[in-house]
């Protein structure tokens, strides 16, 4: 047993947790923890929800908040404070992914694909959130 801590799962605050989480599920390829799939019928009030991977382990939860002033990010206005990076084996992949991110609502904040050592895009969640797609 380690003496030091585990990251359990990295929790992003949004005003619409179902929307948000949606977002990431599709984008991630990822699922709900049990019991927080979408309600079948009725209200989906969840103010908390997991998302995991096939092997049952936590990736991200999201957490309602009240408010939420998405970041001005590339101006500091109001700072990143958090954002999450995930890469693809190539620049085919790069722009297949941005394409569905933008698909699934997210929005282009950066372009940075005529980076040869690095392409990579930097777009902003449904909430704001940054987060880059980049090949690594």
């Amino acid at each position: 047993m380690s003496d030091y801590p585990r990251l359990l799962h990295t929790v992003l605050d949004t005003t619409d947790v179902r929307g948000l989480a949606e977002f990431y599920r599709e984008l991630l390829g990822l699922r709900y923890r049990p019991g927080d799939e979408p309600p079948a019928k009725g209200p989906d009030d969840a103010d908390w929800l997991v998302l995991v991977d096939d092997d049952g382990r936590r990736v991200l939860a999201f957490q309602e908040v009240e408010r939420l002033e998405p970041t001005t990010w590339p101006e500091h206005d109001v700072p990143m404070q958090l954002h999450l990076d995930f890469t693809v084996p190539d620049v085919a992949a790069l722009e297949r992914h941005r394409d569905r991110a933008l698909t699934l609502g997210a929005r282009v904040l950066l372009d940075r694909t005529d980076d040869e050592d690095e392409p990579l895009y930097v777009l902003g969640d449904l909430a704001g959130h940054p987060f880059c797609i980049f090949v690594g």
